[in-house]
């Protein structure tokens, strides 16, 4: 891991929560839509974004490595981690893994909702 890398990716990520917080407060304080909604549509604004930038980034090489990986995994990774997930399956299914990419997907729904069942509990 190059430390440098490492540094654009954190800058990245703080950059993207910041505009995440900033946007729900939008949606939900100028807009008054429920706060679910706000993070459906960051979630959605997030994997338009990612899928964006890899497409310019494979179809004409425009980004360098590193700003690459302050884009995707720094700032749309910060904005929304759905984004990196959304990435990581269409991945799946460009190299042809269809199995690997369903199970990975309904899975992580299905166990990410139960871990979150569990930790409420858990604190209580």
């Amino acid at each position: 891991m190059k430390f440098d890398i490492l540094l654009l990716v954190g800058a990245g990520g703080a950059a993207g929560s910041m505009l995440r917080y900033a946007f729900a407060c939008w949606m939900t304080g100028c807009v008054r839509i429920p706060s679910f909604f706000g993070t459906f549509v960051v979630n959605v604004v997030g994997s338009l974004a990612i899928g964006f930038i890899y497409g310019l980034s494979e179809r004409h090489g425009w980004f360098s490595p590193q700003l690459n990986r302050l884009l995707t995994t720094g700032l749309c990774g910060g904005f929304t981690t759905f984004s990196a997930f959304a990435y990581e399956n269409l991945c799946l299914v460009r190299d042809g893994q269809w199995g690997t990419a369903t199970l990975y997907a309904t899975s992580s729904i299905i166990v990410c909702l139960a871990a979150t069942f569990s930790g409420t509990v858990i604190a209580q």
